[in-house]
């Protein structure tokens, strides 16, 4: 027997009860889901000593929060559509051939989230690192399984694909170190400039702001170059990671006023000009010629 009209226009209501029903549940799980990643990211950060280590567990919370919507949301959906009658088979059948198709046409898409989620399983980039990927140099803002979000020194955002990464540089692991050259005269005593450039960075160690950015004592590695117009002396600092380039503009704003009071000269590039000599080795005499309005 045929159900009648009557049946049909009661249990339509049910079904749109039942896709309620399944939506507030969804929307429930994710609040509480969120919940407790947010708890246990908290607690973790109470438990980390170090600055990367609250980076790394940001940067994981913020993926997280990523899978954890996907799955409730595809979950919902599909309870959703079970409720209204449609057979989920046909659609999963369908869209595992779909799939396939579009895998090969997006073998890029693909590739960046594989891409994304090594990067994150073997914690090579995390929120708030520096880093150079691809020829873009900037602050990390954001990583997600499809791409990393950086922002350089002019407040350039890039937007880098996972799949184009290759090779990452992160300046912000663990410590870093500040490499200065600093250029002074042939004629200078090189004893004497390492003496100085041992007390500024002495000096440096015991600043209130910059000295609690030093890990250890400056490092005079000693002759990098004889350039054309100086002797480059290289020399470095141990620091904590980001704080090599504050470090190094303070100790060569320092440096240069040591080297002003000890007379230490730091050359520039000049030319010496040479008028040439006759056999007898005699020079002709120089003579500055200035031509005037009134020059003939």
């Amino acid at each position: 027997m045929s159900p009648s009209p009557l049946s049909e226009m009661i249990k339509l209501p049910k079904e749109i009860l039942h896709v309620l029903l399944i939506l507030i549940i969804a929307w429930i799980a994710l609040m509480i889901s969120r919940r407790l990643i947010r708890m246990l990211r908290n607690y973790m950060n109470s438990r980390s000593e170090t600055a990367e280590d609250k980076r790394r567990i940001e940067t994981l919370a913020r993926v997280f929060r990523y899978i954890d919507t996907l799955v409730i949301s595809l979950v919902a959906g599909m309870l959703a559509l079970s409720e209204l009658g449609l057979s989920i088979a046909p659609i999963l059948g369908a869209a595992g051939v779909v799939g396939l198709a579009v895998g090969f046409g997006a073998q890029s898409l693909i590739k960046d989230y594989f891409n994304g989620f090594f990067i994150l399983l073997e914690n090579q980039i995390r929120q708030g690192d520096a880093v150079e990927i691809c020829g873009k140099v900037g602050d990390v803002e954001d990583i997600t399984l499809r791409y990393v979000c950086l922002r350089d020194v002019e407040g350039n955002v890039h937007y880098v694909p996972n799949g184009q990464i290759t090779t990452v540089t992160n300046k912000s692991r663990d410590y870093a170190y500040a490499l200065i050259d600093v250029g002074v005269a042939y004629r200078e005593d090189l004893d004497h400039v390492y003496g100085v450039i041992r007390e500024v960075g002495a000096a440096l160690r015991l600043d209130e702001a910059i000295g609690v950015k030093i890990l250890a004592d400056i490092q005079v590695q000693g002759v990098q170059d004889l350039a054309d117009s100086a002797v480059i002396i290289r020399c470095r600092f141990k620091t904590v990671a980001l704080e090599q380039w504050n470090v190094r503009r303070a100790f060569l704003g320092k440096l240069k006023q040591a080297f002003d009071r000890a007379g230490i000269e730091i050359p520039y590039p000049h030319m010496t000009v040479y008028a040439g000599q006759d056999k007898h080795g005699e020079a002709a005499p120089f003579r500055l010629l200035n031509q005037s309005r009134d020059a003939v």
